[in-house]
């Protein structure tokens, strides 16, 4: 795996501050973090990767796996903590838990993301486990979390890194908008690590709902610009 400087920087959020870009930093910490996810179920599919559990759980372990693996710490640590913030904020607006929903509920996977995230490297990211109260008792746990996470997922991507560019995942999408260029520089920036065998496409387009999805009949990651929508009505409202 590798760590590498990427195209869009985000200020340190550590604690967390209102300030004059907070709402496009909210807006682009869970792009990012929804489209590695997505990465991960298009990964699952396309290389018949073995899943023990929810395949849910294993695209959102993916996407901190990446997350460690590509961003610089400070913008890293700032992703991890307004996707962290996005599911407390879920939870909040959620009148109540869907016990039911294939994703597990937003306050596990708001553990879940801090936890993996800390134990990556649980000495640099102290102060961010406290500041989103990580409980000691399974804070205790994160280190191996992380180790496990990321050794199962390199069974899948170390077959696929590689050290020529690839042009194996496409984007379809106004480059002219933030979250359109956010997205064309993510994906050359995983082109430039993996090889898939077989192409995807991302996709920036309207749907009709605020969704994000990854259709196996096609290899396609959606990302509906409803979802961009409601990600900066949601840090507006919250006054991010």
């Amino acid at each position: 795996m590798f760590k590498t400087c990427c195209s869009v920087l985000l200020v340190s959020l550590l604690p967390l501050q209102a300030h004059a870009d907070g709402a496009q930093d909210f807006v682009t910490a869970n792009i990012v973090s929804t489209l590695y996810h997505e990465f991960g179920h298009a990964l699952i599919d396309i290389t018949d990767a073995p899943v023990l559990g929810q395949e849910e759980d294993a695209a959102d372990i993916l996407s901190v796996v990446l997350l460690d693996a590509f961003w610089e710490e400070d913008a890293a640590q700032s992703i991890t903590a307004l996707t962290a913030l996005s599911f407390e904020l879920a939870a909040q607006e959620n009148e109540e838990p869907a016990y039911w929903d294939v994703h597990g509920l937003d306050m596990q996977r708001y553990y879940n993301q801090v936890c993996l995230f800390y134990g990556a490297d649980p000495e640099t990211r102290s102060e961010l486990a406290a500041d989103f109260e990580l409980p000691e008792e399974r804070a205790d746990s994160c280190v191996d979390e992380f180790n496990l996470a990321e050794s199962s997922w390199a069974a899948v991507l170390e077959p696929l890194e590689t050290q020529k560019p690839s042009k194996t995942i496409q984007f379809n999408g106004e480059t002219s908008t933030e979250v359109g260029a956010l997205l064309a520089d993510e994906i050359r920036d995983l082109n430039a690590s993996y090889h898939l065998p077989k192409p995807i496409l991302v996709t920036l387009k309207p749907c009709g709902e605020e969704n994000a999805f990854y259709d196996p009949e096609t290899a396609t990651i959606t990302i509906c610009t409803e979802y961009v929508d409601f990600l900066n009505r949601q840090a507006i409202a919250n006054d991010l």
